[in-house]
């Protein structure tokens, strides 16, 4: 984890505590499971975070965009906040049609990589590829929390829209009996 984004900004009270608990540390870093090995089958929802670093880690990840297309097609949902919106970028059906294609999704903003200082250091901007996918990209005020819900994709604009995202699933799961 980067320590910009464990700055305060960023980091409220109860995630440092959640961060520093010997389980989170365990089973979430220590011993996350790799995508190749989760069956799809046992998940409702798979999520993609956010941070600079996704941006080569997860678009052309095959592990991950197998997993996602799997769970969505058994009916799960897909979600992702700020940056993470690239692992959505080259799913597609079996047809070969983008997953996004046609639906409203949100992720980081052309404004938001200028304001944040990234803009010529990263390899792509995630607002214009989305776009190239034929999605219809939503947003709002840079750095405000914004999540969107289409059919099956929840989306957040930037990493202040993580809570936002959740609750959106957490109410789905509570409507879907869970």
């Amino acid at each position: 984890m980067d320590p910009r984004s464990l700055g305060k900004l960023y980091v409220k009270k109860e995630d440092k505590r959640l961060w520093e608990s010997k389980d989170f540390q365990e089973r979430a870093l220590k011993n996350s499971l790799c995508a190749d090995t989760v069956n799809p089958s046992e998940y409702v929802g798979i999520y993609y975070t956010g941070g600079h670093g996704v941006l080569w880690d997860f678009p052309e990840n095959k592990q991950l965009q197998r997993l996602a297309w799997e769970i969505y097609k058994n009916g799960g949902y897909v979600m992702s906040v700020c940056h993470g919106v690239c692992g959505l970028l080259n799913i597609t059906d079996d047809k070969g049609t983008p997953l996004i294609k046609g639906r409203k999704i949100t992720g980081f903003t052309k404004e938001e990589e200028i304001l944040s200082g990234k803009y010529k250091k990263v390899p792509f901007i995630t607002e214009t590829e989305i776009k190239k996918k034929e999605a219809v990209f939503c947003k709002k005020f840079p750095f405000r929390r914004y999540a969107i819900h289409d059919n099956r994709f929840i989306t957040g604009q930037n990493p202040m829209s993580g809570g936002e995202v959740a609750k959106v699933f957490l109410d789905v799961l509570e409507n879907r009996g869970f």
